[in-house]
């Protein structure tokens, strides 16, 4: 109706096409008046303002004619297939502050390029990306973004007009001009400090990538490429004290920092059982850098390495630049050459410093810290204590590790129905996956208000984009599934829930439980008992990210920990082939 309405427009036709398997778009077909040459990219950003952005066809055709069956009806098989290109899809840039939008929705969605009517979760874009896209606009165009601005306005058209009501953004993240004598830990670090001094040395927050490799290994340059990583990182260089004032950590000098890089000879048949042994290693944070490696030898050609960072220096995202760093260091060093890469703005104590100056005192009623409190605390109110999930054990007096994993496939077609599902709902996937499990925990007995712990990935400032170091966080997201919504009415709740937290994703996990103060039980994550991680950066990305090393083929190596840091853990990743389905 809306397209058939449109004063250029004679005659109009819409119908869902999926001329790719799982790839369903939204079609608009139209006759144009007679003498009118159409802009159908100004017609696309016509229905924008007058429909949702899911209802807004993904491309319109012009024909001469609507093709008509026999009987007068219009044939559907007849209409042609719409041409997608680079930049079909919508308008070109028309201001310098579109063009530099349009990149930068190009590099967060690794795209090629996006006209200014795209929308951004069409394109694949998701939470913990449009933290990353907000980041980034932060550091280019100096303007402080929500996620929930992102999600209202998903196209660059309209996140410009949006920046134009918003204030400027905090303070970027710098190399700090005087570091102190003694460095403090930052928030995420103290929590993770605190469950290595309770439990001691233990693999529960290990980080493994393992890595098999085919060919002629240098291993001398391998041992100086672990070097160069570790002096250009100084998380991984960093050793952590405790005194009369609490927690600090101490950064070693690139001299005193040498890796460990373990040789071990091996036969197929006990590789796996080697592996776990190595990944279990339980690091003495106090005397040791927080990375270790070892050099499986399974044939003459034939080797595994296992690379190993303990949580406190590094998360998920930092995995896969830690193989890009190792790959272009190994590479320069075989051939002889110390590598030459670019130094890195800021380390990880800058970050340090510089979160406990944006965040400010909680003594202060208007600082961000104490607003963003102020939230959870609202929200968080009379939170369950222990989701009554059906076990069969009763929960151990012991705090426990010990866990293993089941792996399951969501097959292409139903996530194209939920993408599809999650569009129609002005959602993003992992919103439309988060109300089923919830509702799957609810209907297994868990209740109707179901606490879930997601990942957040906490760069929100440019300058740490390629640094190593524990920036993640993470939020409680409740959801209340009480007096019986249906579905969709479930995702909307998930959505508001979602996008507050988003809003307020700074204050630390373990400061709010320190705040919060729950009732501590042995064997039992505080807050919530059920973590939920969609498209997280894993093994798999790190593998992924080492390029073809010099004589060598590169493929993931499983390795095991057999550890559990929840009651359970719910992890999906998105596939896709080499066309983006």
């Amino acid at each position: 109706s809306a397209l058939a309405a449109h004063p250029q427009v004679a005659q109009a036709a819409v119908l869902v096409r999926e001329d790719r398997p799982g790839d369903q778009r939204l079609v608009g077909y139209v006759v144009p008046e007679s003498g009118t040459a159409l802009d159908v990219a100004a017609v696309r950003a016509d229905l924008a303002t007058a429909l949702p952005e899911y209802m807004v066809p993904s491309a319109v055709v012009t024909l001469d004619a609507l093709p008509l069956t026999a009987h007068g009806k219009l044939d559907r098989k007849a209409l042609p297939a719409p041409e997608y290109g680079a930049t079909s899809r919508g308008r070109e840039p028309r201001s310098p502050r579109e063009e530099i939008l349009c990149g930068l929705f190009a590099e967060v969605l690794g795209v090629p390029a996006v006209g200014v009517d795209d929308s951004f979760f069409d394109l694949g874009g998701h939470s913990l990306l449009a933290t990353r896209l907000a980041a980034r606009i932060r550091s280019s165009l100096g303007v402080e973004l929500t996620v929930r601005q992102v999600f209202s306005a998903p196209t660059v058209v309209a996140l410009a007009k949006a920046i134009d009501t918003v204030h400027e953004g905090r303070s970027a993240v710098v190399r700090a001009s005087h570091r102190p004598e003694r460095l403090p830990l930052s928030f995420a670090q103290r929590g993770l400090w605190f469950l290595n001094r309770l439990e001691g040395p233990s693999p529960t927050y290990n980080m493994p990538v393992s890595l098999r490799l085919t060919g002629e290994l240098d291993p001398a340059a391998l041992r100086a490429a672990l070097a160069d990583v570790v002096g250009r990182h100084e998380s991984l260089r960093t050793v952590f004290g405790e005194d009369a004032e609490g927690a600090y950590q101490r950064v070693l000098p690139v001299a005193e920092a040498v890796p460990v890089l373990e040789v071990v000879q091996t036969g197929a048949d006990g590789l796996d059982a080697a592996l776990t042994e190595a990944a279990r290693y339980g690091f003495e944070l106090t005397d040791e850098i927080p990375m270790r490696a070892w050099l499986f030898e399974v044939a003459e050609r034939e080797h595994v390495l296992l690379v190993l960072v303990h949580h406190i220096a590094g998360d998920g995202w930092s995995m896969p630049l830690l193989a890009q760093d190792l790959t272009a260091a190994y590479t320069a060093r075989s051939a002889g050459n110390a590598p030459a890469w670019s130094e890195l703005p800021v380390q990880y104590a800058d970050y340090t410093l510089w979160e406990r100056d944006v965040l400010g005192s909680e003594d202060d009623p208007d600082s961000h810290i104490s607003q963003q409190l102020a939230y959870w605390k609202r929200s968080l109110a009379e939170l369950p204590e222990e989701l009554p999930l059906p076990t069969d054990r009763p929960r151990s007096g012991a705090a426990s590790s010990e866990g293993g994993s089941l792996p399951f496939e969501i097959p292409a077609t139903l996530h194209a129905r939920l993408v599809d599902l999650a569009r129609e709902c002005q959602a993003s996937p992992f919103m439309v996956v988060q109300a089923a499990l919830a509702t799957l925990l609810s209907r297994l007995g868990a209740g109707d208000d179901i606490p879930l712990g997601t990942p957040i990935a906490g760069r929100t400032d440019d300058a740490v984009e390629d640094l190593i170091g524990f920036f993640i966080n993470t939020l409680v997201l409740r959801t209340d599934l009480s007096g019986n919504p249906s579905f969709r009415d479930l995702i909307a709740r998930v959505r508001e829930t979602d996008l507050a937290a988003y809003a307020h994703q700074d204050v630390p996990f373990e400061r709010l439980v320190e705040v919060l103060n729950p009732e501590r039980v042995a064997g039992r994550h505080p807050l919530f008992q059920v973590r939920f991680v969609f498209n997280n950066i894993d093994q798999q990305a790190a593998a992924e990210a080492v390029e073809q090393l010099p004589g060598l083929t590169v493929a993931p190596e499983p390795v095991e920990l057999g550890v559990a840091k929840f009651d359970l853990l719910f992890r999906f990743a998105e596939r896709r082939d080499g066309v983006g389905a």
